[in-house]
């Protein structure tokens, strides 16, 4: 259903038309579909969705158009949403929301809520704890099968997954889980003492997202429980959630590797102001980091005079050299952000990165060579010259970007951080000494 579609039946107060035809969809298509009109004319349509469906579909709202719809409804219709939404889904909302908003969706919140909402805000932005939800179905060993069916059906409405249900013991301490299949193809008196998986795995709560993201990867979990320091089950983290963090690290880390300061905000929603503040930073410290190959080739102006032909081939070395560069980066890099690559694997990486420089070196070297004797015209002595640094600045590269994210994730910074921009940089500077040195030697200048 499209927005010119929608207007022209508000024009025409076709109401329940709109409903009918907005019911027949999706509700993450409703929210897109809404989203897209006015802010009166998205109010007026979210009003005439069943209770039920404007829940999840203000669930599915972006941050800017849930704020617009808590300020424009009454304290009876904020009450009953909060009620309804999933509690991870309210603590990701009252994050984003400016003070007034907060201080409304907190009054109409319970004692015990305002409680938790505390308590979730509490933990650390990127940790495990701030992305959890306490919506999780909880089993004692105690209980047989048929108690626990039972116990499934009277709350599990309220919760965001039955699949698996966590056993825990009076003092909430973590001892295993069961699978609902387990619970539903078990005999109705057997003990969840019976069935439980004791063999877990989970989270802490101050553990990073990365790292949760990790282990939903690795495993392929649906959810993952989330202990404290005490082993106490605090909340479980959903696959929906932690698919939305990987969206984002996944982002920040694109951000990094383009030298720019990370930023959740949508682009078009962005000043230019903040836009421009993001990138002036590394783009500064490039620029000054540039300014090193402008001394090299001023300490080296007695060799370029002598043979001036040598000039001619600076930006084929730099360009070669910090492509090399970002290759091997951007595959170490990916390989630490998947767990793929380990810190103890630095010299596997080393390794691997010399052989397949080598051999690439001295391919471009044998192409670029014979390219400077028949298409050139050059003499042997300045295309072996050439030729030769062109491997030596290939190996130099690519164990350059190879290593720097290791080192990066060493000093317990983002990797990302050594990609394209200042890997290309860092290359330039050391392409440029290895051109000039081995042309001193060679053409003994």
């Amino acid at each position: 259903m499209d927005k010119d579609k929608i207007l022209d039946l508000v024009e025409e107060k076709k109401y329940y038309e709109i409903k009918k035809q907005l019911l027949e969809m999706n509700e993450v298509d409703i929210a897109e579909t809404l989203e897209e009109l006015d802010a009166n004319t998205s109010l007026l349509i979210f009003r005439i969705l069943p209770k039920d469906v404007a829940v999840e579909v203000f669930a599915r709202f972006s941050i800017d158009e849930q704020r617009d719809i808590v300020d424009s409804i009454t304290d009876k219709e904020l009450e009953y949403i909060l009620g309804e939404l999933y509690f991870d889904d309210m603590i990701d909302m009252i994050e984003e929301m400016p003070a007034n908003i907060v201080n409304k969706i907190l009054k109409r919140s319970t004692y015990e809520e305002r409680n938790l909402i505390n308590q979730f805000l509490i933990y650390p932005e990127y940790s495990a704890g701030s992305i959890m939800t306490i919506e999780y179905v909880e089993l004692r060993k105690s209980m047989t099968v048929k108690e626990s069916l039972e116990y499934i059906k009277e709350i599990g409405l309220n919760k965001e997954t039955i699949y698996t249900c966590y056993v825990t013991n009076k003092s909430r301490i973590l001892e295993g889980f069961v699978s609902l299949r387990t619970l539903v193809v078990s005999d109705e008196e057997k003990k969840i003492a019976d069935l439980i998986e004791e063999d877990i795995i989970y989270v802490n709560t101050h553990d990073d997202r990365e790292v949760v993201a990790s282990v939903f990867r690795r495993y392929g979990f649906l959810a993952l429980p989330v202990v404290d320091n005490e082993y106490r089950l605090t909340g479980i983290i959903t696959v929906d959630d932690i698919m939305n963090v990987m969206e984002q690290e996944a982002t920040e880390d694109f951000q990094r590797m383009a030298a720019m300061e990370p930023s959740e905000a949508a682009y078009l929603d962005t000043s230019i102001y903040t836009l421009a503040k993001h990138r002036i930073t590394w783009l500064l410290i490039l620029m000054v980091g540039a300014t090193l190959t402008g001394g090299i080739i001023l300490k080296f102006e007695n060799v370029i005079s002598t043979v001036g032909v040598l000039t001619a081939f600076i930006p084929m070395l730099m360009d070669t050299g910090g492509n090399a560069g970002s290759q091997s980066s951007t595959l170490v890099i990916r390989g630490l952000a998947v767990g793929e690559v380990q810190l103890k694997d630095w010299f596997k990486v080393l390794w691997k990165e010399l052989r397949i420089s080598f051999l690439v070196g001295i391919a471009l070297a044998l192409i670029n060579f014979l390219k400077n004797i028949y298409f050139d015209k050059v003499g042997i002595e300045v295309a072996l010259t050439v030729s030769i640094t062109l491997v030596a600045t290939v190996m130099m590269a690519k164990v350059v970007g190879g290593i720097l994210p290791l080192i990066a994730k060493k000093l317990k910074l983002d990797p990302a951080i050594m990609a394209g921009p200042l890997i290309t940089t860092i290359v330039d500077s050391l392409a440029l000494m290895l051109y000039f040195t081995i042309a001193s030697m060679l053409l003994n200048i």
